[in-house]
């Protein structure tokens, strides 16, 4: 290897913190090695050797920077040079109010721009175990499949178990097999979004008799069995459907299959009781996921029931659902401020692994692990940036921001999506608006949420635009 390791940041784990990562080190001038196992060692849900591979759904959620958390993570993540971000809006598809990719276009562009870099070596190979003493400067960011012997030795040294939940994939529906006799495109309320026009999902209507009885098919559907894993909790954001079906009949139709805000036009006089989402998945639009259709059912089983679905009929499947098995560091025991492990420091983690839940929530720890580490090696102090940016909100969850009571024991932590819960309150409350009137109801929720945006932005341009602290000079 020609980087001296001495020298070189090593990041371990090309998804899309790692890629992250080892970006923002480049871009300031660092070297950088980015190992990555694929394909020396596979996983199962994994298809492909690119880096930053999407293996879940390819949407981004919400790009609205000005009333939504991630949207403004999104928009923080863009000033402050992030890959992810540049190869999601090069390759975005149609998806309402989201930003969602073409998978395939986002990680090859992703992967080309990291290995015509100069100051990245990529080396294809597994990092079995902690890495080597000599490298002083490393960050782990091998996600939710971290391989078994890095993951044991990760336990072995910090003393700690690592927690984990179960995360499930959404079958893959060929666009030209879907009846749009029945099915029909629309937006929940025609909300257009970044390379939208209102109109990007395909829905299918359910009655109340359709609705019940797919519940039901769900509920004694032949699911796979993961015996060793079933201690496990799931995490809530990504819970597979059978599960939600069994938390209640209604459940689904309040949450994935919710009717609100859609209109069907092959009956506009009739409501439809219950509504089956599916999201272009790729540039072409030949494929489309089913949104929130997570699942653990066996394949056969999906293939029958999601057949039931109107419009769904003759449903052809690109992709089946399935499940795997998540880990992730009790990180606000494990690490401090700038993410480093308090056992042994110049071990840094990023992404999932340390608990944060989302392809942009991982990819802006990766950028913010980059940034910490690349500091270091000029001999800067790293800086968090302020708690009132979606990055410092997240971070502080990460780092310390969870709750623990005393019914809930000493192992509270869970993954969380980056949301306005995690920001710290406006200084002064608002009740009146730009106008002068006096604000009610979701008109004020949706200016407090705008002033928390402005506020963010102001506060990562002045965070960012800040002169590096030696080290030294202290």
């Amino acid at each position: 290897m020609s980087t001296n390791s001495t020298q070189a940041v090593h990041v371990i784990g090309g998804g899309l913190a790692g890629s992250e990562a080892a970006w923002q080190l480049a871009s300031r001038g660092v070297a950088v090695v980015l190992h990555e196992m694929r394909p020396v060692r596979t996983t199962d849900a994994h298809k492909t050797d690119h880096l930053a591979e999407l293996v879940c759904s390819n949407s981004f959620r919400s790009d609205d920077h000005e009333h939504n958390a991630v949207g403004l993570l999104h928009q923080e993540m863009r000033r402050l040079g992030s890959l992810v971000m540049r190869a999601a809006d090069a390759h975005q598809v149609p998806a309402g109010g989201a930003l969602a990719v073409d998978r395939d276009g986002f990680s090859a562009a992703i992967t080309t721009a990291l290995a015509s870099h100069p100051l990245v070596t990529i080396a294809r190979e597994e990092i079995a175990g902690l890495p080597p003493a000599d490298w002083d400067n490393v960050i782990i960011a091998t996600g939710p499949l971290t391989s078994p012997a890095l993951a044991e030795a990760i336990r072995q040294r910090t003393g700690a178990d690592a927690l984990a939940f179960f995360d499930a994939i959404a079958p893959i529906v060929h666009r030209d097999s879907i009846n749009l006799d029945v099915a029909w495109f629309q937006s929940r309320y025609d909300k257009e979004g970044p390379g939208g026009t209102g109109a990007d999902y395909i829905n299918c209507p359910l009655t109340r008799e359709q609705y019940g009885a797919f519940v039901d098919a769900l509920v004694a559907g032949d699911k796979v069995a993961f015996n060793e894993w079933e201690g496990t909790p799931y995490f809530d954001g990504c819970l597979p459907i059978e599960v939600m079906a069994e938390r209640g009949p209604e459940t689904l139709r309040h949450g994935p299959m919710k009717p609100f805000g859609l209109t069907n036009p092959h009956a506009r006089e009739v409501k439809p009781y219950a509504v089956v989402q599916l999201r272009q998945d790729n540039k072409l639009g030949s494929l489309f996921n089913m949104v929130g259709f997570q699942t653990k059912l066996r394949h056969g089983e999906q293939t029958r029931i999601f057949r039931t679905i109107p419009g769904l009929e003759k449903a052809e499947f690109a992709r089946l659902g399935g499940l795997h098995r998540n880990t992730y560091l009790n990180a606000p025991q494990l690490l401090d401020a700038t993410l480093r492990l308090k056992a042994e420091p110049r071990l840094r983690f990023a992404g999932q692994i340390t608990g944060c839940e989302g392809y942009v929530e991982s990819a802006a720890m990766g950028l913010m692990a980059g940034r910490f580490a690349a500091a270091e090696r000029r001999g800067e102090r790293p800086t968090v940036p302020p708690a009132t940016t979606a990055h410092g909100a997240l971070l502080g969850h990460i780092t310390g921001g969870h709750v623990e009571t005393i019914d809930a024991g000493p192992r509270s932590y869970q993954p969380m999506n980056v949301n306005f819960g995690l920001f710290p309150p406006l200084a002064h409350a608002l009740d009146k608006g730009e106008d002068g009137k006096r604000l009610r109801g979701p008109a004020k929720v949706l200016a407090k949420k705008r002033a928390l945006c402005r506020r963010a932005l102001d506060d990562l341009a002045q965070w960012a635009g800040s002169a590096p602290q030696s080290v030294a000079a202290e």
